[in-house]
C-alpha cells in the first residue's frame, strides 16, 4: 500500500528531472555526429529497421516515422521478437538495410538475438540506442548513442524512454545531414517549463476517481507515443487504458466511450482539423477530453489542454508530449494505492533462455 509522500518515489524524481538527461543526450549526439554519419549510405540503403521490446518497440514506431519524415528514406518498425522469430518476413532477401536497435538496459534478450539474426543475414551497419554503455548491445553495435544520464531505479520507463527519443530525434537530424535546430537544442529548457506549468493538472487528472477508462490517441509520429502513454497507465496504475490512431477510434473503439472516460489526444499540426473533429464527437458522447496541442484551443473546445511551445515541427516536438502523461500515470498509481516504482509482475530487464523454450 502506498504510504510515502507524493514526491518521494524514484519515479517522480525521474520524471520531473528528465530534461537534464535530454541535455546530456543532445551533447552526446552533437559530439558523435560525424562518426554516426560515416555509417549512413543513403544511396545504398533501401530501408532502415527500428526494433525494440515493450516501451522501446513503441519508441521504434515513433522513431521510424520521425526518421522517414526527416530523411525521406524508408523507415520500418518491428518488435525485436518478430525479427528473431520471423526473419523471412522482416528481413526479406535482396534488400540493403540498416538496423537501429533500442534497449534501455542494452541486455534485452529478444533485441540482442534480433541483432544476431540481422548480422547473419545482412551486412549493413547497426546503430544502438541505450542508456548503459558497458552492455552487450553497445559491444554488438557498429556505433551507439548512449543516454548516460537517463538511468532509472524504477521499473517503468519514463526518463529513459524520453531520453532515447531525444537520441532518435538527434540521430534523424544527423542522418538527414541537417544542423540541429535552435528549437531542438532548447528541448531541455522547454521540457522543464512544461513540467512545472502542468504538474497540478497531471495530479488532478491522474487522481480523479471519476475516470474509469483512458484512451490515448495519436497519429503519424505520435501513435507510438500514444501507445507508450497507454502502457505507462497500465503498468503503474493497473487502469483500463488503450491506444489508437485518431480516425481509427471511430471504427469500433468509440463504442467503449462513457461519461467515465478520459480521452487524451496527442494533437499534431499536420492533421489538426481531423483530430479536433474526432475529439468534438467524443465529447458529444460524454467523454472528457485532454488535448496536448501545438496550438492554443478555446476553452469551449476542450475540457483540459496542455499547450506545447511554438516553433517546433511534428518531427521535433514529440518528447514534449511525454512528461504530463507519465505524471498522470504516476498520480493514478498513488490514487490506486500502488507503488509506482515497482509495477505488478514486472522487472526492469527481460532475460529469456529462448533456446530452451518448449511447448
Amino acid at each position: 500500500m502506498q504510504t510515502k509522500a507524493d514526491n518521494s518515489y524514484h519515479t517522480f524524481q525521474e520524471i520531473i528531472n528528465q530534461p537534464q538527461a535530454w541535455q546530456a543526450v543532445l551533447q552526446e549526439a552533437s559530439g558523435r555526429s560525424s562518426a554516426v554519419r560515416s555509417y549512413w549510405r543513403p544511396e545504398e540503403t533501401q530501408e532502415v529497421i527500428f526494433i525494440g521490446c515493450g516501451s522501446t518497440y513503441y519508441l521504434a514506431r515513433t522513431a521510424a516515422a520521425i526518421f522517414q519524415g526527416m530523411t525521406g528514406a524508408l523507415g520500418k518498425a518491428h518488435p525485436a521478437s518478430d525479427v528473431l522469430l520471423f526473419p523471412d518476413i522482416t528481413l526479406s532477401q535482396g534488400v540493403s538495410r540498416m538496423l537501429v536497435a533500442i534497449s534501455r538496459s542494452g541486455e534485452t534478450t529478444e533485441t540482442l538475438r534480433a541483432m544476431e539474426q540481422f548480422r547473419a543475414r545482412d551486412s549493413g551497419p547497426v546503430i544502438g540506442i541505450t542508456c548503459y554503455e558497458d552492455t552487450t548491445l553497445v559491444r554488438m553495435a557498429s556505433i551507439s548513442l548512449v543516454a548516460r544520464e537517463a538511468h532509472e531505479q524504477s521499473v517503468a520507463q519514463t526518463r529513459s524512454f524520453a531520453s532515447m527519443l531525444v537520441a532518435i530525434q538527434a540521430l534523424s537530424t544527423i542522418l538527414a545531414d541537417r544542423p540541429m535546430s535552435e528549437k531542438l537544442l532548447e528541448l531541455p529548457e522547454l521540457g522543464t517549463a512544461l513540467i512545472q506549468e502542468n504538474l497540478a493538472l497531471a495530479k488532478q487528472l491522474g487522481g480523479n476517481p471519476a475516470f474509469e477508462r483512458f484512451f490515448f490517441l495519436g497519429s503519424g509520429p505520435f501513435y507510438g507515443l500514444a501507445c507508450e502513454a497507454m502502457l505507462k497507465m497500465k503498468e503503474m496504475s493497473l487502469s483500463y487504458s488503450e491506444a489508437f490512431q485518431f480516425l481509427e477510434f471511430r471504427h469500433g473503439p468509440m463504442s467503449m466511450v462513457t461519461q467515465q472516460t478520459l480521452i487524451v489526444g496527442l494533437l499534431s499540426e499536420t492533421a489538426l482539423p481531423h483530430e479536433l473533429a474526432l475529439l468534438k464527437d467524443m465529447r458529444a458522447l460524454g467523454a472528457k477530453v485532454l488535448a496536448i496541442t501545438p496550438v492554443d484551443l478555446s476553452a469551449e473546445r476542450m475540457d483540459y489542454q496542455v499547450v506545447l511551445p511554438k516553433g517546433l515541427t511534428d518531427m521535433e516536438r514529440g518528447v514534449l508530449y511525454l512528461p504530463v502523461l507519465q505524471l498522470m500515470a504516476y498520480y493514478r498509481s498513488l490514487r490506486n494505492k500502488l507503488n509506482p516504482d515497482r509495477p505488478t509482475n514486472l522487472t526492469a530487464v527481460v532475460s529469456l533462455d529462448i533456446d530452451r523454450v518448449s511447448g
